[in-house]
């Protein structure tokens, strides 16, 4: 990986794995993820990967007319590069996942590399009371789940919106996943540089020790050598720890509530904002600058906001 002068914050905003009930300060109306999202652009964000819900239920929502009411007003008040979604929700169907992307023609949009089990259902046995009757078994249905990217889906994905000049977040959850990337990259259907989101902690795929994420830098060098960044992010309490290990390697960073509720041990986090700070100073003490919207559009080579759909 030819390492940058300068790391990326990203910010997950909301994601669709936790639900309301886990934390009263998971945005979940428009108006919520608009100031939560703009929040985290001012404290460092570079860019922001935003979600839908339902406004009434908090459940997730791939609907364009939500991503509507808060998208141009998000694109109004900062400069971040605005990510959206094409994993949405769990079990939706790919022309439900696409609906919002299609629609907004993003700068980038993120792109799950492979299917594989995604277990999440341990989180409802931490919840004491649901407040919306889709929680439990949305959570508790996981135990079964697979959540499909078959090579069909996402050879379907690049070529519905590249069209329209957007770029990707390879989203790869554990090791073969870089090997897909390095197939479609093959067979010239995706362009360099590419955007990884190594993604450690979710069970079902890689776990979270140093080890994999250093086996994951090892293999994208032989694949991809100069041609990649690589960003990390890690579920609930390794977040931080990993980021900093990345970035102190020369990689990139993603935090936000979509990721961890938590901001220390045993701690809620309050904002997106509170925890894009955080990993902010803890890269200023060790000398180590954060990328500018514009330093990671030309890193990334984006088409810029200009030509989005928004």
């Amino acid at each position: 990986m030819r390492v940058p002068s300068k790391v990326i914050i990203s910010c997950a905003v909301t994601g669709s794995i936790h639900t309301p009930s886990m934390s009263p300060y998971l945005p979940i109306t428009p108006e919520q993820i608009i100031e939560s999202a703009v929040e985290a652009a001012h404290a460092g964000a570079a860019i922001l990967h935003l979600h839908a819900r339902d406004p009434e239920t908090g459940a997730p929502s791939q609907d364009a007319r939500i991503f509507q009411r808060f998208l141009p007003e998000i694109a109004e008040r900062c400069d971040a590069i605005l990510n959206i979604t094409t994993g949405a929700g769990l079990g939706m169907t790919l022309d439900q996942r696409l609906a919002a992307a299609r629609w907004a023609r993003p700068e980038i949009a993120s792109l799950n590399m492979g299917s594989f089990n995604f277990n999440i259902s341990g989180a409802a046995a931490r919840v004491a009371a649901f407040q919306h009757d889709w929680e439990k078994p949305y959570l508790e249905g996981t135990r079964d789940f697979i959540l499909s990217n078959t090579f069909a889906q996402i050879e379907s994905v690049i070529s519905d919106l590249s069209e329209t000049g957007c770029r990707f977040e390879f989203e790869c959850y554990d090791t073969g996943h870089f090997y897909n990337l390095a197939h479609f990259a093959d067979r010239g259907l995706v362009k360099p540089p590419f955007f990884i989101q190594s993604i450690f902690g979710i069970l079902g795929a890689a776990g979270p020790e140093v080890e994999n994420l250093m086996n994951a830098r090892s293999i994208c060098n032989r694949l991809f050598g100069d041609d990649y960044q690589m960003s990390v992010l890690a579920a609930g309490r390794h977040q931080m720890g990993f980021a900093v290990v990345n970035a102190v390697s020369g990689g990139h960073v993603r935090v936000g509530l979509e990721d961890n509720l938590y901001i220390s041990k045993g701690k809620l986090s309050q904002s997106n904002a509170e925890q894009v700070a955080k990993i902010r100073r803890n890269l200023s003490d060790l000398s180590i600058e954060v990328a500018t919207p514009e330093e990671t559009r030309a890193l990334l080579r984006t088409k810029g906001a200009q030509q989005v759909g928004f």
